[in-house]
Formats: C-alpha cells, sequence, structure tokens
C-alpha cells in the first residue's frame, strides 16, 4: 500500500449543472459554447490549443510555412497581437500592406483550418516600444489606458481602421483579447469591449489577461492566465525566481504575480478567484520560450518549457495557450528601433531586431527540441481531449512543502472518481532532481487502485501520463504506466499509441473478462502484464468481443513521432521537419543532410513502413570568417536603469568585425539555407551592405539566420561584427554560459565559425 504522502482521493465535479458563461451574449457563434468546465464545439467538450505568432514580424512569404508547422506541431489556435504602432506610425496613414495585411494573415489561417485569437490592445506590450503605441500615441497629452475622452477618441480611430480592414472577417474569430497586463481599470476594459463591436469588431469570446491580481468586469471577459520556466524581467542578481518555481508543481494557483511585474507599481499580488467566477482555468502565456533581455539571458531547456505544460494540463487546464509558438524579427523602426528599451521608458533593453523568444519554432523557422516536446502533448489532448474536459483536477493529500521541496513526488490526477489519468512531472532546471526511489501512487475513487504494482524509480525528466480505468474502443484498461500519445482507427480494432517513459516499467494492468491475445479466455480477476516496448502492437481482446491494439513504442522514438489529424489521423515517424496541406503530401525539410527518412504505421504487425519520396542530397559547408578589425577594451558597464544594465550604444565602434564570405551555392536560383553561427562575446550583428539584418544577445546557444530572409545570398559585402563581453560585467547568463565565460578572464570574446546548411523540401505520399 502506497504511504499518505502518495494518495488523492478523487472524485466528480461538485453537484449542479453547468454554468453557461460565454463573456459575451451578443455575438454567440453556433455550436460553440463555454461553461464553468471548459468549451464545447457542437456539445463535445475540446481542449484548444493556442500558439503565438506575430504576422507583422515575418517577411510576409514565410506565413504559409509557418503556419504549416504550427499545425502540424499539434497548435489548433494562432493568437497574434495587432500591434498599432507596426501599423500607423503615422497618424492617418494606416498600413495593411505586406506582412501588415493582417486580414490576409487571418486567410492564410483559415485555409489551415487553424482558429484566431487577435490580441487588438490597444496597448499590448510584446516588448514592443511604448508597449505597442505609435509614438505619437505615447506623446498625447491624455491619461492612457483610461476612459479618458480624449485617450478613447484615439482608440475609435484605431478601432475603426482596424475594422475597415478586417471587413466581413472579424466575424471568423474565436475571440479578442482586450488590452493586457492591465491591472486595476475593469470599466476601462468594458469600454474598449463596447467600442469594439461598434467599430465591426466581433468574436464569441472576448478574453484578458488575469495575472497579478487583475481586476476584471464580472461576467464581461473570460480570464487567461499565464506561467514562465524563467524570465528576463527579474534583476540579475534575483536567481530564479520563485515565481517560476512554482510552475514546475501542480497547483490550482492559476495567477502569476511575476508576469509584468517589473512595469507594474506597488506590491505584487495575488488573485483571491483563481479563475475568475463561473470560469475555467485557461492559460494564453505559457512559455514556450523567453526573450533574452540585455540584462538577464535566460536559456530555456526542451524540458522547461515541455514540463509547465505539463503541470497545467495535470491542474485542469481547459485552454493551452503558448507565448510565443514561433519566434520572429522586429521590423527596423527608424534609428531607435521599434522595441522594449531603457530609452524608452522600460527597465529592460531588448534586441533592435531579434524576437526569436526560443520559441518553438525558431526565428529562421528552425524546429527546435521543445516544438518535439509540446508535439506529443497537443496530439494527446487532440486525441483524449473531450473525456479529459470532462475530468477535474486532484491533487495529493500530502504534496509537497514549498517550491525548495526537491523529495516529495510532484503528481496530480484528473479523475470523475470512476476513470481518469494520473499525471507525473519530475523535473525542473538549475537544481537538478535526484532519483525518487520506492514510489507508488494511490487513488481513491469509486474502485480505489495502487499504481505501478511494485514502488519504482522517478528519474530526472519524466513527465507522465498513466490512464486510469480508461475504455478505448470498447476495452477497459485499469491502468498502465505508458504516455497516450493517439487513439488511431485500425483495421479490425483501434490502435491506442502509448511511449515509453523514462526508465519506467511499462505494466498493464487489466480487469477481469480482459486479456491479451494470446491467452486461451480473458481471466476472471484483475491481471498485471510487464510489456516490452516494440514497433509491433499487442492486441487486447474483451469477453464480449471487443478488441483494443496497443502500441508501446520506446521512449526514444518521441522526438521522431507526428500525428497528422486531417483528413484521417495517420501516425508518422521522421527526424526531418514535417508539415503538410489539409489532405495533400507530406513535405519534410531536411537542414543540411540527406534526405530524412519517413515512415507511416500501418495497423496489424506491418507497423512502420517507409513512404515513397525522390532521392535528394542536402548540401552543408563552412563560411569563411576572416578578421577585418579587432575589438576595442570594452567596459563593465554601459549605464544602468532601475538597478539593470543597459545596452551598448555604440556597438560598431567597440566591436571585432568579420567578413563572411559564404559558399557558392547559397547564391544559385531558389536555394533556400540557413547559417548556424557559434559564437561567444556580448552583442553581435550581422551587417549586410552596411544595413544590420540580424542581432542577437549571447546566451551560449548556436544563433540560427535565415539567408534569404537577411539578403544574405545576393551580395558579397556581409560582415559580422560581435561585441566582447567585459569579465566585470553585471550581465547574467545561464550556468553553461557562465562556464564559458568564467575561462575568458577581463572580456569575452571568440572567434565565429560559420555552419551552412542547405534546406532541401521533398514530399511524399
Amino acid at each position: 500500500m502506497a504511504t499518505d504522502a502518495h494518495r488523492i482521493q478523487v472524485s466528480g465535479w461538485p453537484a449542479g449543472p453547468r454554468r453557461p458563461k460565454m463573456a459575451n451574449v451578443e455575438d454567440r457563434r453556433p455550436g460553440l459554447g463555454l461553461s464553468d468546465r471548459g468549451l464545447e464545439r457542437n456539445g463535445v467538450p475540446f481542449i484548444p490549443i493556442s500558439g503565438e505568432l506575430h504576422y507583422s514580424r515575418l517577411p510576409r512569404h514565410r506565413w504559409d510555412a509557418r503556419l504549416r508547422s504550427v499545425v502540424a506541431g499539434g497548435v489548433t489556435v494562432v493568437s497574434t497581437y495587432v500591434p498599432w504602432l507596426h501599423h500607423v506610425p503615422d497618424r492617418g496613414r494606416p498600413r495593411f500592406d505586406g506582412n501588415l495585411d493582417v486580414g490576409a494573415f487571418l486567410d492564410a489561417c483559415g485555409n489551415h483550418r487553424l482558429d484566431v485569437v487577435l490580441r487588438i490592445g490597444p496597448w499590448c506590450h510584446g516588448e514592443l516600444r511604448n508597449g505597442g503605441f505609435p509614438d505619437w500615441v505615447a506623446a498625447a497629452d491624455v491619461d492612457h489606458r483610461t476612459d479618458d475622452p480624449a485617450y478613447l477618441k484615439l482608440v475609435e480611430e484605431w478601432f475603426g481602421q482596424l475594422a475597415g480592414h478586417l471587413g466581413g472577417r472579424a466575424g471568423d474569430l474565436l475571440a479578442i483579447q482586450l488590452e493586457n497586463e492591465l491591472y486595476d481599470q475593469p470599466g476601462h476594459i468594458r469600454t474598449l469591449k463596447a467600442m469594439a463591436r461598434q467599430a465591426g469588431l466581433a468574436a464569441p469570446l472576448w478574453t484578458a489577461t488575469a495575472w497579478g491580481g487583475a481586476q476584471l468586469p464580472p461576467g464581461e471577459v473570460f480570464p487567461v492566465y499565464g506561467g514562465y520556466p524563467d524570465g528576463f524581467w527579474v534583476g540579475s542578481d534575483e536567481g530564479w525566481h520563485p515565481s517560476f518555481r512554482e510552475h514546475f508543481f501542480f497547483s490550482h494557483q492559476w495567477d502569476d504575480p511575476g508576469i509584468g511585474a517589473d512595469l507594474r507599481q506597488g506590491e505584487i499580488s495575488v488573485a483571491a478567484d483563481p479563475a475568475g467566477p463561473g470560469f475555467p482555468p485557461a492559460t494564453c502565456e505559457l512559455g514556450g520560450g523567453m526573450a533574452a533581455a540585455y540584462h538577464r539571458r535566460p536559456v530555456l531547456a526542451p524540458l522547461d518549457v515541455a514540463t509547465v505544460a505539463w503541470c497545467k494540463i495535470g491542474n485542469g487546464s481547459a485552454w493551452q495557450g503558448y507565448y510565443m509558438f514561433a519566434g520572429g524579427a522586429n521590423p527596423a523602426g527608424g534609428p531607435d528601433g521599434w522595441q522594449e528599451s531603457q530609452a524608452t521608458g522600460y527597465p529592460n533593453d531588448l534586441p533592435r531586431l531579434s524576437y526569436d523568444f526560443q520559441a518553438p519554432i525558431g526565428e529562421a523557422g528552425e524546429l527546435n527540441g521543445s516544438y518535439a516536446e509540446l508535439r506529443r502533448q497537443h496530439a494527446f489532448l487532440t486525441s483524449f481531449g473531450a473525456g479529459l474536459a470532462e475530468l477535474p483536477s486532484w491533487l495529493p493529500e500530502s504534496g509537497p512543502a514549498d517550491v525548495g521541496d526537491r523529495t516529495t513526488p510532484r503528481w496530480a490526477v484528473r479523475s470523475d472518481g470512476d476513470k481518469g489519468y494520473l499525471f507525473l512531472a519530475w523535473h525542473q532546471p538549475y537544481e537538478q532532481l535526484d532519483p525518487l526511489e520506492g514510489v507508488q501512487f494511490e487513488i481513491c475513487g469509486t474502485t480505489p487502485v495502487t499504481v505501478p504494482s511494485v514502488p519504482v524509480t522517478v528519474v530526472p525528466g519524466t513527465l507522465a501520463c498513466w490512464p486510469l480505468f480508461q475504455e478505448y474502443g470498447g476495452v477497459v484498461i485499469e491502468w498502465i504506466t505508458a504516455t497516450p500519445v493517439t487513439l488511431l482507427a485500425g483495421d479490425e480494432a483501434p490502435v491506442l499509441v502509448l511511449l515509453a517513459d523514462r526508465c519506467m516499467p511499462v505494466e498493464l494492468r487489466l480487469p477481469a473478462g480482459v486479456a491479451l491475445q494470446w491467452e486461451a479466455r480473458p481471466a476472471d480477476r484483475s491481471t498485471t502484464y510487464r510489456l516490452t516496448p516494440s514497433e509491433i502492437p499487442l492486441r487486447v481482446v474483451s469477453a464480449t468481443g471487443a478488441a483494443l491494439d496497443l502500441l508501446v513504442l520506446p521512449g526514444a522514438l518521441g522526438p521522431d513521432l507526428w500525428v497528422r489529424d486531417y483528413p484521417e489521423r495517420t501516425l508518422l515517424l521522421s527526424d526531418g521537419e514535417v508539415s503538410w496541406y489539409d489532405d495533400g503530401p507530406v513535405q519534410v525539410v531536411a537542414a543540411g543532410k540527406d534526405m530524412a527518412g519517413v515512415r507511416r504505421y500501418e495497423p496489424g504487425d506491418r507497423g512502420f513502413v517507409p513512404l515513397d519520396s525522390a532521392a535528394v542530397h542536402g548540401r552543408r559547408g563552412s563560411a569563411q570568417v576572416e578578421l577585418i578589425r579587432p575589438a576595442a577594451q570594452v567596459p563593465a558597464t554601459y549605464g544602468e536603469r532601475d538597478g539593470r544594465a543597459s545596452g551598448p550604444r555604440d556597438i560598431e565602434r567597440l566591436a571585432a568585425h568579420y567578413r563572411v564570405t559564404l559558399p557558392d551555392w547559397v547564391r544559385g536560383d531558389g536555394v533556400e539555407a540557413r547559417l548556424r553561427i557559434t559564437w561567444a562575446g556580448d552583442v553581435a550583428e550581422l551587417v549586410v551592405d552596411g544595413v544590420t539584418v540580424a542581432d542577437r544577445f549571447w546566451d551560449g546557444r548556436v544563433w540560427t539566420v535565415d539567408v534569404r530572409d537577411t539578403g544574405l545570398g545576393t551580395t558579397d559585402d556581409v560582415v559580422l561584427r560581435v561585441l566582447p563581453l567585459s569579465s566585470e560585467s553585471p550581465v547574467w547568463v545561464s550556468p553553461e554560459a557562465q562556464a564559458v565565460r568564467a575561462k575568458h578572464p577581463g572580456q569575452l570574446i571568440q572567434t565565429p565559425t560559420i555552419e551552412v546548411q542547405e534546406l532541401t523540401t521533398y514530399f511524399v505520399r
């Protein structure tokens, strides 16, 4: 029997019917419902998965490719800011051309079956200059972000311009977010909603960020929350702040007092009502990554991102929303840039151009490790979300004592008392967790159960989800210690696809009347089996004749698993960058290598079979890097604001200059390629024909740059500037980067190396 510390008592929802709560009576969409438990479409519960992607931070010719990657990553909703700053830098001259054509962007999302959340501000933050206000608005003699009539007149002008551009498309939105991180103006949010509707902007859901104890107008907006593994907005001397640590634990506290605290006056508070009266817990800003400020440059590992998201699912999330899911770059924005900076009143200096954000899809379109980790979670939510949404979340009777607890298992159960899922997370950054030995879990519901059958060791890096008394295709499984990925239609039986958990034995517990097919007859009592992961399924049969194939895959295959849900659900294996158009062929991009293999699972004993494709050979090489001007001796600091180091203003004079010569093949017609720059220093700029086209604050990671989007393949005039980092600088970098820094007393600068990877694309059916 498990100990008290590892026990959860579960039951169903509190007595009473669902409480409908649309936050908008006028613009209801037929078939779409929102209640205190979650969202429904045509009576079927679902869990939206939204990913932030900023159309105005991407070249228009990249929209389609990014949206295909978003879809392949399992995201079902695109959320995006509509920055007033980008569209109307000069009053009276609104721009909706090129990559500012938000209407065309909505059309592109629709072509990929993606719903859209427009975050219309007017103030939006997003690490933008003036929080997204044009300079002329920021300079206006008005009380900003209030019901001051003079300010509302400016907002009315902007909302009218946006609604006029969108036309009838405004009715196709899933949601509109009003303002951002506005804490004490509930009446103003109500006013903005009325103004947006009057202008012609409408959506069935209206949302507002609720973190930081935000006061929202009751019943008017759907409160949405966030949570980041780490952030740039704390001081360089604050370490790993408790507001970040909390997200690596299961909890029913949804408010995060840390997000935006650097821009907030007064004490950090926590909302009294964790989700808002009558609304389910939902998120719009789970950290898909993190930006680097000059003074503080966190680096997130894929599991850091995945663990925060996993804990929110176990906590009962009715909406998984990420910020960011795809990185980008700021428009140039004149001599001072359009980024958040100390020069424009913020406590932080951000890169002028780069908004990579360490997102699952990087600034150059590369798929990072977090993409694969989240992709599997999204496949689970899409396949099993209808049932999961009906299950409330339950926490242990004796859980972790506080955010410093590194010895108590972190787990939760979503259950209605009869069936459910056990969620387990044992990972955090910075402070390594030790293996947990002798772990069992007892779930006390209608039928008490102890999982696994014998105590096991939970190793660091474990993210697990174990089905409890779930029925698939008419077959009930008491429990299995492997994580579900998806459910496929088979020729003779549905296929439940699971992934073996890290260093965890796979045990299957079947109830009386259900057994593995090789047995003569189902047992008259529950039976436990030890399974070996394989690419060939095992069939489970019941006394009633129902059958289910269990495909328990080795955990090592996890990063290469892809689930395509339309036109029919299929399971793919590939180490390439996979995407697709609706019912078209699968498209695979291989970066700097020969064709990546693609295999598709075929039901039965055929397993994964290779898909046909043309032979493709990708080129890779190295750029020549020649020092043409050495770096100067740099100061320890370039100034500070509110105790935070300021970024340099004279990089051209102080930096080392390197001439970069790319291989000749990069200039070929239609060639797509990326640079992977390994470097060390403080700040780097890539300059083409005298114009800075990309920049980065050093954080120890490889810097990936798209050749076409930066114009690198069209000229011989390419210079890389690298500013050294003083050993006395107060800038905070990750422990891994700090280890590199410690080896260079005085100032850190290393000659860059540049790998060039051709992007080869091919199609398979």
